[in-house]
Parts: structure tokens; C-alpha cells; sequence
């Protein structure tokens, strides 16, 4: 039996929202089996659907990272589609005037710094303060749901790529998520989630019968969502991401980088569940657009295997020691702080790492909060 998602629930169900005028918050990506959108389905069941609103990329998904987006239109409908990456980052009274419930339909990446969670917990506060109930219709987390790893947020570490303090991988889903934001972060909306049937927590996505469709211009595959934990770590460096290219966040590198030597360095650190190649690429879009660079691709061989953080951290202590061109960004467009401490939530990684100091001292440094979030997240949890 396929997984259903809560938008198959919803529907199979029969409930249509008779009557009601609906806000539906979503992305492409929000597609059922035979891959119609949520918006299409939705409308066939009878919902009316009287807004739309878009996350980071856009409600029409092709808006590169970290760029403005303005407001448009469904093509298709005409319906008005509000940005919720610019101007604005939670729906204003304005934009929910007139509409008497909120859906909310995104499939997400099962990362504390992909955005779609930081737009559910503005959605969710917009909802609490002007009155509007919400209802998330609940999708696998691709990841799984059992492992929660990497470090919380540290005071004052807050931003849109860390909205509050979840592990980097939280082993959650979105609607897991909708309820402990709503009762931790005290966000006072009247919530309701539609649940996934058939999927637990041992689950990965592509254990899910459930078709993957691209969430953003750098999570174009399946296979990037595994490696993304780990090399978007890369983000807040001067080698690329891979971002431009046909594999992001597979392939990391720079015109300066020693690509060989490190694929050989990184293969004999014997990482388990992957593998990694030596490659060639030049960027179309972001950094070193047009230029040449070697570097590294990621060959994920077992995904329940891999550990994405360690091997994050691995591949910086490499590039540390082995290059000295590379650095840490000093800045970030996501706040006051540079990128990289942004990502994974303090400034103490960092200097570890520029320390030399071992990645068991470094990991074991998260633990004790790690522990306390995976006991406090168990009150939430909606899948076994």
C-alpha cells in the first residue's frame, strides 16, 4: 500500500470545506500520487480556494536561494499568490482578509535550515494572532523520523535558516512540527493536522511509494535531500555548493580546490554509507558562476547508514588542513552572524574546527541538549 499523504486524506475522506473560503499555503512539490497539485485537487473536491501563498522560492518553485520574491498569480486560475520571502514573511491581515481557513501543504526536507519550517512557524503565528484556524496536511519527513541529530540554536543564533531551536535534523514531520511550535513557542493557533497513513518512522521516502517531486531549484532529486544536511554545511564557505549545476549539494568544490586529493583523503576517512568521486564542474548561477571547478561528488551508497553531520564535519577538517585558500564566510544574508554559525545554530563549531579540535570532542558537545529534545519532541509525535 502506498503512504497517503494528509492532502489524499483529506480528500478521501470527503471533508470539502463546504462554504468555506480557503488560504493555501504550498509549493510544486505538494503533488499527490498521480502527481496533480494540491491546488487542482484540492479545487476538484470543492474547496474554494481564494488565496495562495509561497515560501522561499516562490510559490511557482523557481526562484533561486535567498532571493526576494514578489508577489504573482496561479497561471492557471488567476488566483492571487502572496510571498511569504519578501516584503513580508508572515501573512498580513490584508492578505487574510476575507478567508475563514488556512491550509497548509508543503513537502518538506526534514532540515532545521531548509525555510519551509520557518514559514509554517510564521504562518502559524499569523494564524494565532488574527484568528484564522489552520489546518496542516501532514507529508513523510524523506528522512526519516527516527533520528534527531546535530546541535540546538544557541541564544541569539535565531534566523529565517534556523527559526528556532530544532536540531538540524529533527526526525519530525511538518505537522509534528505545527503542533510543538504551537504549544512550545505558545503561537495560540487553533490548529489541526491531517496525519500521513501508512508511513512510520523507520520510513524513508523512498520507502513511501510516493513520488518525488523537486522542492526548490537545489533539491531538484531525492538523492540531494540526503546529501543536503551535510554539504549545505558548505554554504557558509568559499568553495561552492554545487549550487548552478545539475547536482547541488552533491558536488562541492572551487577552481583553487585540489579535487583529487581530496576525494582520495575523504575515502580513506572510511565514512559509512558513502562514497566520494573526484569531478569537474562550473556553476551557472551562484558562486564562481562560469568558472571551472574541481572538486567532490557525493555517492550516498546506504542512506540509513550515512551520517550526514559527522561527514559535514569530516569534510571541513579536510579542507582545513589541506587547503589553505579555503575560509568561512564572514557574513550571511540571514543575519548578524557568519553564514556558517547560522546553520548549525552557535560560533562554537567553528572555532573547533579552526582549532583542530576532534570531531568526537565536537559532536559529543551537542549531546545533552540533543537528549532533552528528543524527550521533550515525544509529546508530539503522531507516528510510531
Amino acid at each position: 500500500m502506498h503512504v497517503k499523504s494528509g492532502l489524499q486524506v483529506l480528500l478521501d475522506e470527503g471533508k470539502q470545506l463546504s462554504g468555506a473560503r480557503a488560504g493555501l499555503v504550498t509549493h510544486p512539490a505538494a503533488v499527490l500520487p498521480d502527481l496533480r497539485h494540491s491546488l487542482e485537487a484540492l479545487q476538484a473536491a470543492g474547496v474554494q480556494i481564494s488565496a495562495l501563498f509561497g515560501p522561499e522560492h516562490g510559490y511557482l518553485g523557481f526562484e533561486a536561494d535567498a532571493t526576494q520574491v514578489t508577489h504573482t498569480v496561479d497561471p492557471r486560475t488567476g488566483i492571487p499568490a502572496y510571498s511569504l520571502y519578501g516584503d513580508h514573511l508572515s501573512p498580513t491581515p490584508e492578505m487574510l482578509d476575507g478567508l475563514d481557513v488556512l491550509l497548509f501543504d508543503m513537502q518538506d526536507v526534514g532540515v532545521r535550515f531548509y525555510t519551509f519550517i520557518s514559514t509554517l512557524y510564521h504562518v502559524l503565528k499569523a494564524a494565532g494572532e488574527q484568528g484564522k484556524p489552520i489546518i496542516v496536511l501532514d507529508r513523510p519527513n524523506p528522512l526519516g523520523g527516527v533520528a534527531a541529530e546535530g546541535p540546538l540554536i544557541d541564544r541569539g543564533y535565531e534566523s529565517f535558516v534556523g527559526i528556532t531551536s530544532l536540531p538540524i535534523q529533527h526526525g519530525m514531520t511538518v505537522g509534528e512540527l505545527a503542533g510543538w511550535m504551537n504549544t512550545r513557542l505558545s503561537l495560540k493557533a487553533d490548529l489541526q493536522v491531517i496525519p500521513v497513513l501508512g508511513w512510520d518512522r523507520n520510513m524513508l521516502f523512498n520507502d513511501t511509494g510516493l513520488p518525488w517531486a523537486p522542492t526548490s531549484p537545489g533539491i531538484p532529486h531525492l538523492s540531494t535531500v540526503f546529501a543536503y544536511p551535510c554539504t549545505c554545511l558548505i554554504e557558509g564557505t568559499n568553495l561552492s555548493e554545487g549550487r548552478g549545476t545539475a547536482l547541488p549539494f552533491e558536488v562541492f568544490g572551487a577552481p583553487w580546490l585540489a579535487g583529487y586529493a581530496l576525494a582520495e583523503a575523504l575515502n580513506q576517512a572510511e565514512l559509512p554509507g558513502v562514497r566520494f568521486r573526484p569531478t569537474h564542474f562550473q556553476p551557472g548561477d551562484s558562486k564562481y558562476r562560469g568558472s571551472v571547478c574541481q572538486g567532490v561528488q557525493l555517492h550516498i551508497t546506504d542512506p540509513r547508514q550515512f551520517q550526514s553531520l559527522p561527514c559535514g564535519l569530516v569534510i571541513l577538517q579536510k579542507l582545513i588542513e589541506s587547503t589553505p585558500q579555503f575560509s568561512f564566510l564572514e557574513t550571511s544574508w540571514e543575519g548578524n552572524h557568519p553564514h556558517f554559525d547560522l546553520l548549525v545554530g552557535n560560533s562554537a563549531i567553528r572555532t573547533q574546527l579552526l582549532a583542530g579540535v576532534s570531531l568526537d570532542v565536537i559532536t559529543s558537545g551537542w549531546g545533552d541538549n540533543l537528549s532533552a529534545f528528543n524527550k521533550d519532541r515525544t509529546d508530539f509525535l503522531l507516528y510510531e
